[in-house]
């Protein structure tokens, strides 16, 4: 079975927080702290030139918080379509 590149998650112990889990290489979490801070918790060694490994990273990182975005989006317009 072949997982999403991203998954969001939540945490109660965590409820002002919320979670992307990247699930290829680099594996990483992206924590957005309170929807203000974002932090996040590399699981992978980076492999190649550091600066290649760190640009490519940040675009992972990029990609994560627009997949954030994009599926609060969606389901901000879902509960509104069910009003």
């Amino acid at each position: 079975m072949k997982l999403p590149k991203f998954l969001m998650a939540d945490n109660s112990d965590f409820p002002l927080d919320a979670f992307v889990v990247h699930t290829e290489n680099p594996r990483f979490i992206l924590i957005l702290k309170e929807l203000k801070e974002e932090v996040v918790k590399c699981f992978d060694e980076l492999e190649g030139d550091e600066e290649e490994a760190l640009n490519e990273l940040n675009l992972l990182v990029r990609q994560a918080f627009d997949f954030f975005e994009s599926e609060i989006r969606k389901s901000e317009d879902e509960d509104d379509e069910e009003e």
